[in-house]
């Protein structure tokens, strides 16, 4: 089969090289444009871009350049922008969404799954509409959340969701008759800084799935510190207080976390008692 992959994120990529593995011509691949990226702030492909550059893939940044395009189907995988009704009515598409749909239509799926607690995601492959993940579904297949982070449940719905779509393609009556979506939509709006942010009036259960984000953060002393990893505490800690020496643990409503390992602004990232050793105020309150 002839497709246009379009995807921008390190999570495109298993689906990519899926479709080269399974034998299909990737014509053209549409990735969001280069950008700066890193500590380094070097301009660079996206990861997208990168694999496909390197595998000799034609790459473009513009849904326009389709028009000129040999495919006969479009598979998107978390391209970063919405797919315009006139370029889906010539070239059909098939979309590789990060949750089972329709809980957690939009951008940030993954995140929100972790965040509301859900015991199940998964993947699911949908046509394309105009509409913000509205299409039929081919195919969904689930995953347990259990305790991964973000990154480690992005990772693993990659793969799954590289195999789903392989799956689709190789079966003419999954391609032909998707199930229009059933049951209340959710939508998985975009992450703010806020999302992130660690507080006291937060309860131990929901401080840790922001932890498994891997970009917490609290404040202490008008400071911003990223809590890059924690466990629940063992020992008692009062909502609001930072609790040292020993194991450095803060308070929120209903427990308290230890700090395992934390990165201040501008600084390395370091054990917890590390950091506090090292601290010149002697503040024990965090907000």
């Amino acid at each position: 089969m002839r497709v246009a992959f379009l995807g921008t994120p390190a999570e495109a990529v298993p689906a990519l090289e899926a479709l080269l593995g399974a034998g299909h011509e990737v014509v053209t691949v549409v990735t969001r444009p280069d950008r700066r990226r890193g500590r380094g702030g070097r301009v660079e492909p996206s990861p997208v871009g990168q694999v496909a550059h390197r595998l000799g893939l034609e790459v473009v940044h513009r849904l326009a350049d389709l028009d000129a395009s040999r495919a006969t189907l479009g598979v998107v995988v978390a391209y970063g922008a919405l797919v315009p009704a006139a370029l889906l009515e010539r070239l059909p598409m098939l979309n590789v969404h990060f949750s089972l749909l329709p809980r957690w239509r939009g951008a940030a799926p993954v995140a929100r799954a972790i965040l509301a607690g859900d015991e199940q995601t998964g993947v699911s492959i949908m046509s394309l509409e105009p509409t913000l993940d509205t299409g039929p579904v081919h195919l969904a297949r689930a995953l347990e959340v259990g305790e991964r982070t973000l990154s480690e449940l992005s990772g693993e719905l990659a793969r799954l969701g590289a195999s789903a779509l392989l799956e689709v393609l190789a079966d003419p009556a999954l391609l032909a008759h998707p199930a229009p979506q059933e049951g209340q939509p959710t939508y998985a709006e975009k992450l703010t800084p806020a999302d992130f942010r660690l507080t006291p009036a937060l309860g131990l259960a929901q401080a840790q799935r922001v932890v498994r984000l891997e970009r917490a953060w609290l404040e202490i002393d008008a400071e911003r510190v990223h809590v890059l990893a924690a466990r629940p505490a063992s020992s008692a800690c009062a909502p609001g207080q930072i609790c040292a020496p020993g194991p450095v643990c803060i308070g929120v409503a209903d427990g308290a976390l230890e700090l395992s390992q934390v990165r201040p602004a501008g600084r390395r990232a370091m054990a917890g008692d590390a950091w506090w050793r090292g601290r010149r105020s002697a503040s024990r309150a965090w907000a």
